[in-house]
């Protein structure tokens, strides 16, 4: 059975797959079949973790995004609204208390003060989840190119293995 030392990350369990292997020779270790399947399991664990993380900040930045569009088609409406009243009438009735012009105005700005600071807000909080989102993509595809450039050195390193195993056989049987 396996030690618990293959929990880490990825680079410490093939370190510890490395120092629990025989040395054969100076430049061959066996590498036993479990520890490897183990290796491999892992390292899969891994990568699909991996995913799910990208998969959640692109369903997070998708929802920023109708949020931020909401909130503009709501300011927007808000806007047109006020336009309309303004050409209609000088004067608001309000539950049956008119409204002068100036605090009518007084009123209307507030709220567009409001909407503006909420829009701010969700524009800023917008950005700040769009940098966010291409700084971990940016991670995510570096630790990709790190990935593949593993698995291509694990693979000649496999093969360089198994020519050295079969000539090493072949000698022995010759």
């Amino acid at each position: 059975m396996l030690p618990y030392a293959l929990k880490g990350a990825v680079d410490s369990q093939f370190y510890f797959i490395n120092t629990l292997s025989r040395s054969q020779d100076a430049d061959t270790k066996l590498i036993r079949k479990t520890n490897l399947e183990i290796l491999r399991k892992n390292t899969l664990d891994t990568i699909n973790r991996l995913k799910k993380e990208i998969a959640d900040i692109n369903q997070a930045n998708s929802s920023s995004v109708a949020t931020t569009k909401s909130l503009r088609d709501s300011v927007s409406t808000l806007e047109g609204d006020l336009r309309v009243e303004r050409d209609r009438t000088d004067s608001i009735s309000f539950l049956g208390i008119d409204f002068q012009k100036s605090s009518y105005h007084t009123m209307v700005w507030a709220l567009i003060f409001v909407f503006a600071i909420a829009f701010i807000a969700s524009f800023f909080a917008f950005k700040k989840s769009k940098i966010d989102t291409v700084e971990h993509k940016k991670t995510v595809e570096e630790l990709q190119e790190e990935l593949q450039a593993f698995k291509k050195k694990s693979m000649e390193k496999e093969q360089l293995l198994k020519r050295q195993l079969l000539d090493e056989q072949l000698k022995r049987n010759s």
